[in-house]
């Protein structure tokens, strides 16, 4: 399958978590946290188990945080979730401040070039993610919250690709078909396969070595605009 050129399309809808960006390791967040807020030497392995407990909780229940007032229910549920596996005697409230440290967030380093490639074509970009009602505040941390035309998060919107809801969802907001849309994301089934069912063009953005998992795929976000043929294939080109 063939990508797309860039006058096929009006817009570029991405995915957040290992797209754009990038879970910094919160283990060692956590352990320097906790010592520094608590005077508590935790091991390693005992942050990384509490940290694994404390984000398959928050998978679990990432669509219940709709708003402001349920995502703070849903942070002060996996700090309980920390202070259970830790054991160290701080409870939910006390540990929330370190479970936001251990928590950062960073851009890939070819996101910026690409946005940039893209605006410059005039196609407008969005985003469209498997994430709670913070996702707008974390890309506004970034730096990169007024490059995106559209943010469709299934917390919002009530639906988590690869359903066909959340594809509509983020065309309704950019106001465009979904045959004019191209979504890159780096999930096989998510955003590949529910782009294509729900009649977007897809691309896998592959960051390691192993064999593709579904073609088209680029290894960085850099290869996009010289796959769009961005330089002919805009108005301008």
């Amino acid at each position: 399958m063939a990508p797309p050129v860039a006058r096929d399309l009006d817009a570029v809808s991405f995915d957040a978590m290992g797209t754009l960006v990038r879970l910094e390791d919160p283990a060692p967040r956590l352990r320097e946290s906790l010592w520094r807020r608590f005077g508590l030497d935790v091991p390693i392995g005992r942050c990384e188990a509490a940290m694994r407990a404390e984000m398959a909780h928050y998978r679990a229940h990432t669509r219940e945080a709709v708003d402001a007032a349920a995502l703070a229910g849903l942070r002060l549920e996996c700090a309980w979730v920390l202070a259970d596996v830790l054991a160290l005697g701080p409870g939910g409230p006390e540990l929330l401040p370190a479970l936001g440290d251990a928590i950062s967030y960073r851009l890939y380093p070819d996101v910026l070039y690409a946005l940039d490639r893209l605006r410059d074509a005039d196609l407008r970009v969005a985003v469209l993610s498997n994430w709670d009602a913070s996702l707008h505040d974390a890309l506004g941390r970034l730096g990169v919250a007024d490059r995106f035309a559209a943010v469709a998060v299934s917390a919002e919107i009530g639906a988590e690709k690869p359903a066909p809801e959340a594809f509509a969802a983020v065309a309704r907001q950019l106001g465009s078909l979904p045959h004019r849309i191209l979504h890159v994301g780096d999930d096989p089934d998510r955003d590949v396969d529910g782009a294509l069912a729900a009649g977007f063009h897809a691309l896998l953005v592959q960051r390691d070595a192993s064999p593709a998992r579904r073609r088209p795929r680029v290894a960085t976000l850099a290869e996009l605009p010289a796959l769009l043929d961005l330089d002919h294939g805009s108005p301008d080109g």
